[in-house]
């Protein structure tokens, strides 16, 4: 890649960082926002679900309705709406406010982010765009698993309003990056919307919009109780326990890196494979849970495939509709925004009636369907039919 495609790709991941981080960064600070404004924490809990539940509805159609166009004047939009709403979080002292300064940004979360997935694709030859893809990956992960420390640090060491803040200095840094260093990049050949839908014709598409809930699923349906299960199963201290979930947030941020250079290698085969991989993990999982060193370990390498798997995801659904680019990654977020709401409900329901050991089987569970997704999209598109669809 060119030193200038460096640099986009370096905006564009800090850009998804920022964007993510205000989704999942306000998970470490939800007890202050409770004590802020004098409410629950359950109730401080829906600026996290809504805020996923308006990606989820949002994220085909609003990518779809601003493919046409220039790509770095949306981009602008999108991060001046977060900075917006970020800074009315900072001085607002009404829940409800609160609340509607996270939905709208929300609605245009699904936007910047197939955008950068589109555009760093576009910026490198062919062969190379899952590698670069790859590297904005890494600015998701950060913002899932880095913004929340970073938050929870600032809100406990200075105030619940400087940790908001940091959530509005991010994306204003990226705003004026795009405006100095981001070429204009007007739409050549914009496409109607009634080409794009089309894609939703095709049974590819949803032979891999459902891998991508599945396999998310299988990610989320367990990840989202790790804390739970390293308590209750490995009685492990709290201290270690946030050590454990550091060792699984860094693990997750290096995957990107392994994730790109497989699927630039032989991305059919490594979609086939990966259900295997993950579900021995899981069964390893299920075994030695209850014994502190082999978890950390396995928490290690979980760490890693988790993210492989957000990589596998995206790569699965863009393939599968390669005419609509940005209708096809709003395709992509919503799925793993269904995928992980499922995921976390069932397994809360195993918790319930089984316990939280058990919660294991559901990550197994969705990787078995997920495999049989896999190959038959396989065995019904060979990759070259695949990729020239």
């Amino acid at each position: 890649m060119t030193e200038r495609n460096n640099l986009l790709i370096v905006i564009l991941t800090i850009g998804v960082f920022g964007i993510l981080n205000t989704e999942m960064g306000v998970i470490g600070i939800l007890p202050d926002i409770a004590d802020h404004f004098h409410i629950s924490v359950s109730k401080a809990g829906w600026l996290v679900s809504a805020f996923a539940l308006v990606v989820a509805i949002s994220g085909p159609t609003m990518p779809l309705l601003f493919s046409g166009i220039n790509r770095k004047k949306v981009m602008l939009l999108v991060l001046g709406v977060f900075v917006v709403g970020n800074i009315v979080t900072i001085f607002t002292s009404n829940f409800t406010i609160l609340l509607i300064a996270r939905i709208i940004p929300a609605f245009f979360h699904p936007i910047y982010c197939s955008l950068a997935f589109t555009v760093a694709a576009a910026s490198v030859r062919k062969e190379e765009a899952p590698k670069a893809v790859s590297k904005v990956f890494v600015g998701v992960s950060a913002g899932m698993v880095v913004g929340v420390p970073i938050a929870s640090f600032i809100s406990s060491a200075v105030s619940f309003e400087m940790a908001m803040a940091f959530f509005a200095i991010v994306n204003a840094i990226v705003f004026i990056a795009t405006v100095i260093f981001v070429p204009s990049m007007p739409v050549e050949k914009r496409l109607s919307y009634g080409t794009q839908f089309s894609v939703l014709k095709k049974p590819i598409i949803w032979l891999s919009i459902l891998t991508v809930i599945l396999l998310n699923s299988a990610i989320f349906g367990v990840f989202s109780y790790l804390a739970d299960y390293l308590k209750t199963v490995t009685n492990m201290p709290s201290n270690t326990i946030s050590l454990i979930l550091f060792v699984y947030g860094g693990a997750n941020i290096s995957g990107n890196i392994l994730a790109g250079k497989l699927l630039t290698k032989n991305a059919q085969k490594v979609v086939a494979i990966f259900p295997f991989v993950l579900g021995i993990v899981y069964i390893l999982l299920f075994l030695f849970g209850q014994v502190t060193v082999p978890m950390a370990f396995i928490t290690l390498i979980w760490g890693i495939l988790a993210r492989v798997a957000g990589n596998i995801n995206q790569y699965w659904i863009s393939t599968a509709a390669p005419e609509a680019p940005d209708f096809a990654n709003g395709l992509f977020l919503s799925a793993c925004n269904i995928g992980t709401t499922i995921g976390a409900a069932v397994g809360g329901l195993f918790i319930l009636e089984m316990g939280t050991k058990y919660v294991v089987l559901v990550g197994i569970l969705s990787l078995i369907l997920s495999l049989v997704t896999i190959l038959l999209r396989n065995y019904r598109y060979s990759p070259v039919k695949q990729l020239s669809i």
